[in-house]
């Protein structure tokens, strides 16, 4: 019988997302516990020297990766593990900066032709003097994720001043244009020949009585915050489409592992009768694995099981790629 390999489940951190991490990162502890991994959790604070002076001392055959937002997503652990030589979960240090970027994933995405909204990147500071694109547009910080600081400007809301007052991710702030419509979701494992790839199409309607009108923080991890319709029920077309262009944002941002790409689908003018327009807004690097994540609904949909899921990506993880 083949020996499991011991893992350090990194969970917590330090981000905006550190309650998310923590729940993801319990449920996979869990998991790879009772699939017989021997496991372990290790909440990383600000203490680098502390982490790596643990992952030395008690060194894992692989870490799982379950941080998310700032130093857990965007590089910085990535290429923490690459130095010690230890296999992590997802992606390497490239892909994660790259996609925590979000004007940098635009770019990227752009450069494969795939269908971005319109938008650029404005100084917060001046944000507050005028619109920089016709209303209604969306506002978000560059570095974040899970919707963190993310809204909605609509015609006569006046809430510019507001937004800059509350603003605390940086100097600079990403627009696009609103892209009315549905938000589906595509997660995929592994982008190569061989791997399982894209899973299906998720439909996630806000629950109006909870969300800000889109597929905010509290519509992501609140129990009922949203509801998911898997497979999605949208045209034909637009579904084959939606997952033929989750794997080549994967691709085209050189991921490994897990991704899960978000879509603004509008079938506002057509409905049923034609696809609509698809929107890529982003790729997540390390998509959430909470009782509530889409990512493992989308796998026991295709018969992955949750333990299953924890266990191939633990058994697909790599180092310096």
């Amino acid at each position: 019988m083949k020996t499991r390999p011991s893992v350090a489940v990194l969970m917590g951190g330090m981000s905006s997302e550190r309650a998310v991490s923590l729940s993801s990162g319990q449920g996979v502890l869990s998991a790879l516990l009772e699939a017989g991994y021997p496991a372990r959790g290790i909440d990383p604070g600000p203490d680098l020297g502390a982490l790596v002076g643990d992952l030395t001392a008690n060194r894992p055959d692989v870490v799982f990766n379950a941080l998310h937002g700032r130093f857990g997503e965007d590089g910085v652990i990535q290429g923490v593990l690459d130095w010690m030589d230890i296999p992590y979960t997802h992606s390497g240090v490239r892909a994660s900066a790259v996609a925590m970027d979000k004007d940098a994933a635009r770019a990227a995405f752009a450069a494969a032709g795939l269908p971005i909204a319109r938008g650029r990147v404005v100084e917060i500071a001046r944000f507050a003097e005028a619109d920089p694109l016709p209303c209604p547009y969306v506002i978000k910080p560059l570095n974040e994720g899970s919707s963190v600081g993310v809204d909605i400007v609509r015609a006569g809301s006046n809430r510019r001043a507001e937004i800059v007052s509350a603003w605390s991710y940086g100097p600079t702030a990403l627009v696009e244009e609103f892209v009315p419509g549905r938000e589906i979701t595509v997660g995929v494992l592994g982008g190569e020949e061989g791997d399982i790839g894209p899973l299906t199409v998720t439909d996630i309607t806000p629950n109006p009585e909870m969300a800000a009108g889109f597929y905010d923080y509290e519509a992501k991890y609140a129990s009922g915050g949203s509801k998911h319709v898997l497979p999605a029920t949208i045209h034909p077309d637009a579904f084959a489409e939606a997952m033929r262009l989750a794997l080549l944002a994967h691709r085209a941002l050189g991921c490994r592992g897990a991704t899960r790409s978000d879509f603004r689908y509008d079938d506002t003018v057509h409905g049923d009768r034609q696809p609509g327009r698809l929107v890529l807004l982003e790729v997540n690097t390390q998509p959430g694995l909470t009782p509530t994540s889409l990512l493992p609904e989308q796998a026991a949909f295709r018969g992955i099981p949750f333990a299953e899921l924890c266990g191939w990506m633990v058994e697909n993880a790599r180092c310096r790629v």
